[in-house]
């Protein structure tokens, strides 16, 4: 499964900011027909994917469309077009305001037809976004709906005003949280959301932080996220990349922190013990998996060369 740190959603009418999205550093490009595009431009917006995901040569970027909902008129056209018939560029297709497990058999089924058709093998993967209360009482069901599927995505805007949370900000997207409540009012969806997600083998990613010049807010939404277990955050500018790709990659005291544990883990395992130190402290499996986890991460991203000791 590909790295999904920072996913840059761009709207799918304004062809010129496709360019300027391939030239990010996103490690996901997500071209957006839903949110983004007014509705008098759906069908344009429609066109102009296809067309790009044609022509432009996108130098091995993750590609993903979002769709509209499937409860509009827009939503099974937008699937059933750009699958047909720029498909085979897509990593994934993305789900907006997922309800109920059935919508994801419905996509799923749509895209199994789809390849049928066109005797190809290239598997397009599911992205289901959770912004609605229905959406995370069922969460489980939809993250087991598909062998399609790829991540959940919290979607906080839609959640938000489906609980009837206040509003304390202009784009609702995670700005001023405490300002209003002690803590983290978004804690128990999100954890559920990661629990539904990692149970499944699936990837876990935030919605975006609304004030794209607010770095320091960014950062602390990013953090905090990637504290959850989150695995990536949608960004809404290319400004925020950057940012949110630093916030989701081992720092290299991360990076160091793990290979002491694994060459540890390695050296114990060879003298035949069962405990482990590093530093003063003892490990266990369960902090060996972690470090695991992070050296395997570092090593998607180029961070380090060859294999630990202790894999």
């Amino acid at each position: 499964m590909s790295i999904r740190r920072s996913i840059l959603s761009v709207p799918g009418h304004m062809e010129k900011m496709h360019e300027k999205a391939r030239a990010s550093q996103a490690d996901v490009i997500m071209l957006d027909m839903e949110d983004s595009v007014p509705v008098d431009n759906k069908i344009q917006a429609r066109e102009t994917i296809i067309q790009s995901l044609s022509r432009t040569v996108w130098n091995g970027k993750t590609l993903t469309v979002r769709i509209n909902g499937l409860d509009t008129p827009f939503g099974y056209r937008d699937l059933l077009e750009v699958a047909e018939a720029a498909g085979q560029k897509l990593n994934a297709v993305v789900i907006p305001k997922v309800h109920t497990a059935g919508e994801i058999h419905f996509v799923s089924r749509m895209l199994d037809g789809i390849a049928m058709n066109s005797g190809s093998d290239h598997v397009i993967g599911i992205e289901a976004t959770i912004e609605s209360a229905e959406g995370l009482e069922h969460v489980r069901e939809i993250a087991a709906a598909s062998p399609r599927m790829i991540s959940l995505v919290f979607g906080i805007a839609d959640f938000s005003a489906s609980i009837g949370a206040r509003l304390v900000s202009i784009s609702g997207h995670g700005e001023n949280e405490a300002d209003i409540y002690p803590g983290h009012r978004w804690h128990y969806a999100m954890s559920r959301i990661v629990t539904a997600a990692k149970a499944r083998g699936l990837l876990a990613i935030d919605s975006p932080y609304g004030n794209f010049r607010d770095r320091e807010g960014l950062s602390r939404s990013a953090v905090m996220t990637c504290s959850l277990g989150f695995d990536g955050k949608w960004a809404i500018h290319p400004d925020q990349i950057e940012l949110i790709n630093a916030v989701f990659s081992p720092s290299p005291a991360d990076i160091d922190r793990a290979g002491k544990v694994l060459d540890a883990y390695r050296q114990a395992q060879k003298e035949g013990r069962g405990a482990v130190a590093v530093d003063g402290r003892m490990i266990d499996s369960a902090t060996v998996r972690m470090a695991r986890q992070m050296w395997e991460q570092a090593q998607k991203l180029g961070l380090v060369t060859g294999h630990s000791s202790g894999l």
